[in-house]
């Protein structure tokens, strides 16, 4: 596809890509598009497919500009058809749930998890428009 198709794509690094990778994929049903290793066996970079959407990660390096502790970790948000469903099998994959399925005002249905390096993963049906 084409750049200018996702203009925002997030960009996540991880103390343990692989594992990462492995928990993402499981738990959270995305697909692995393509994983580029580095010559230590290293995730140098890894594209991850949500529906229509994309999320990159890669491992920490020593050299990355900013020291992971200031890197710290953050929230996404991901359109499901279905919170519940979602929820169980991230559920028996293990993952660490901060929020069960909810009900919003705005009409979403969402939940909320962590993964193992700390990454708040919210989960919901709302999908916002252009």
């Amino acid at each position: 596809m084409a750049a200018s198709t996702y203009p925002v794509v997030p960009a996540l690094r991880y103390r343990d890509a692989h594992a990462a990778l492995d928990f993402l994929t499981h738990a959270f049903g995305f697909v692995r598009q393509g994983v580029m290793e580095r010559e230590d066996g290293s995730i140098g970079h890894a594209e991850l497919r949500h529906g229509d959407g994309f999320v990159m990660i890669g491992q920490v390096r020593e050299d990355d500009p900013a020291p992971y502790q200031q890197l710290g970790p953050c929230c996404l948000y991901a359109v499901v058809q279905d919170a519940d469903a979602h929820h169980a099998q991230a559920v028996e994959a293990g993952a660490r749930i901060v929020q069960p399925p909810t009900d919003q005002e705005y009409g979403s249905r969402d939940y909320l998890a962590q993964d193992p390096e700390g990454n708040l993963w919210c989960f919901g049906t709302y999908a916002p428009r252009l």
